[in-house]
């Protein structure tokens, strides 16, 4: 499934406390997803990596109470106590199997020794596939059946639509656009250490603004995202120079046009970015697109839209919706 539609159907099952889990290849952002609900929601966020426990971190520890003469568990103070919130198992998957049985009564009572999981609490669990060269262990069929199971898949325009809220460098979300398949390079028989996800984009974001040195960058966008990709990236950066005036398009609504893809995936992308800061810039984008090639016209609105932006009240759209309707059709 897509990321937009994970986020309103795990957004569904966390209301009824339905335990889900998420699989994925790596770097895609699993945790993300799970951690921008909780922010959406406005609700409490624990990220446990079972993988780095021992079956009584989670458990606790026992202790002797002389009253009664009976071991009681110390329930761990990473668990909450009260409250609403998401419970993220992640990586449970990589959890040796002694780890991964101490968690089957959380997940499936919610409660574990002497702990009991708040009702305004959710679980939600997460691993990458036995195929994606992680260390992973076969989860048990009775751990398998007490989760909900989606399986993520990479797509570019939700990830687009991520990257400009993250504001994410133009020259990134350009590249990207133009050359979808570079998002996610991942080959789970290739031996390359470094390859491209979605997360390793947001490193190459962290590097071009650190202000590296120009004659160092090919290595270290390499480190991110694998040598192919950074010299295609690195490559298409340059046609930001070829760009129309884009300060003199949002002013007047006039400017250059060119037919040359590269360029128009970059101008695109500029043009969004910019208007996205400044709404009273929409009229003059509009009418500038009504002589860019159709395709790109379409792209620059629904990108637009899908972030938030209103355009229904503009007379230009209006217009523009006239000239290019045959292509929404």
């Amino acid at each position: 499934m897509r990321a937009s539609e994970l986020t309103t159907t795990i957004t569904a099952l966390i209301e009824q406390k339905v335990p889900t889990f998420l699989w994925g290849a790596p770097g895609i952002g699993k945790s993300s997803i799970i951690k921008q609900i909780a922010s959406e929601k406005k609700v409490g966020f624990i990220d446990l990596r079972l993988a780095l426990m021992d079956p009584t971190d989670l458990k606790g520890i026992p202790f002797y109470d002389k009253e009664s003469h009976t071991a009681l568990w110390a329930p761990p103070a990473f668990l909450p106590k009260d409250g609403e919130g998401i419970l993220f198992l992640d990586e449970l998957n990589a959890a040796p199997p002694s780890v991964q049985a101490s968690a089957y009564q959380l997940i499936l009572d919610r409660q574990i020794g002497e702990y009991t999981l708040p009702d305004g609490w959710a679980v939600v669990a997460a691993g990458n596939r036995e195929g994606d060269r992680g260390v992973t262990y076969r989860m048990p069929a009775p751990l398998a059946n007490r989760f909900v199971h989606f399986e993520m898949e990479v797509n570019a325009d939700d990830w687009k639509h991520w990257a400009y809220k993250k504001e994410l460098d133009e020259r990134i979300i350009s590249y990207v656009s133009y050359k979808q398949e570079h998002l996610f390079t991942f080959d789970a028989k290739s031996d390359s250490k470094s390859f491209a996800t979605p997360r390793s984009w947001e490193y190459v974001n962290s590097v071009l603004k650190s202000n590296l040195d120009e004659s160092l960058l090919l290595n270290a966008i390499s480190g991110a995202v694998g040598k192919e990709v950074a010299v295609g990236f690195l490559s298409f950066a340059k046609v930001m120079k070829r760009l129309p005036d884009i300060k003199r398009i949002l002013s007047s609504g006039e400017g250059e046009y060119s037919d040359e893809i590269d360029v128009l995936y970059a101008l695109s992308t500029g043009l969004v970015s910019a208007v996205l800061k400044d709404e009273t810039k929409l009229d003059n984008l509009l009418r500038y697109t009504l002589e860019l090639k159709g395709e790109f016209a379409v792209m620059i609105v629904q990108d637009l839209q899908r972030n938030g932006q209103t355009m229904e009240h503009s007379d230009i759209f209006k217009e523009w919706v006239k000239k290019f309707i045959y292509l929404l059709e």
